[in-house]
């Protein structure tokens, strides 16, 4: 299972895997979520039980430790893969956790979020998705409430490639860094990747504050990809949320 996490979470970095592997997906329709575990024998898990994304919420208080986040200015090319839009980085940056590091590989977008807390639904939430050594996942998710614009945003969208397939070096690398809340408090659960294969067993860690992004800079990502892009949140089967 790792090792498929690991290989769908490196197909999502290149748009020939998504293009040559026949099994395509979508967000609507006979594509839709609701259908992915149909499209192909390697999606079996979006059947699963500890599905992500999830509506956050009868947490349970675990004083988590702060995160350990090292992060460099590494991102330096951004894909359009036609369900996303995807900056990936060098090797450099990443997050400590539970004795382990966990390397940075890239971070994307949905609109509007999907993962919720307390029933609320954001604008746009980004996934900084880690690997360590043994191909294990760990995802910091933010969400961005409307307001200002986005500082770090404002650096990436015009860079933004227009057409699905195309990829673009970025004229300065990027940190994730840029888009964490100042307050780092968060909460930790079980799930999956939120896109197929679906593969159980990655971290979650949704960051509790939100940051800001403006209207304009939301339709600006919304214009790229043409449709929402959230898979809707899946039951937690008994997990627990904690914070």
């Amino acid at each position: 299972m790792k090792k498929l996490a690991l290989a769908a979470l490196m197909a999502c970095a290149s748009h020939a895997a998504f293009a040559g592997d026949g099994s395509h997906w979508g967000y609507a329709g006979a594509e839709g979520p609701d259908q992915w575990a149909k499209l192909s024998p390697d999606n079996y898990a979006c059947n699963g039980k500890n599905q992500s994304p999830v509506d956050l919420k009868g947490t349970i208080h675990a004083a988590l430790k702060p995160l350990k986040m090292e992060y460099q200015a590494g991102g330096g090319e951004v894909l359009n893969n036609g369900h996303t839009l995807q900056v990936g980085f060098a090797p450099g940056s990443a997050l400590w956790l539970d004795g382990q590091r966990f390397e940075l590989k890239q971070y994307h977008f949905h609109a509007p979020s999907e993962n919720l807390i307390a029933g609320v639904s954001y604008p746009l939430e980004v996934h900084l998705v880690h690997a360590d050594k043994d191909g294990n996942l760990a995802v910091v998710a933010v969400m961005f409430k409307q307001g200002a614009d986005n500082k770090a945003l404002a650096a990436l969208w015009p860079q933004l490639p227009k057409e699905a397939g195309a990829k673009a070096a970025l004229a300065a690398p990027l940190s994730a860094a840029a888009l964490l809340p100042a307050k780092r408090g968060y909460y930790r659960f079980s799930g999956s990747l939120t896109t197929p294969p679906c593969s159980e067993g990655v971290r979650w860690l949704v960051m509790k504050s939100p940051v800001t992004v403006s209207k304009a800079q939301v339709d600006a990502f919304a214009e790229l990809i043409h449709h929402p892009n959230n898979r809707p949140v899946q039951a937690l089967n008994g997990r627990s949320i904690l914070d």
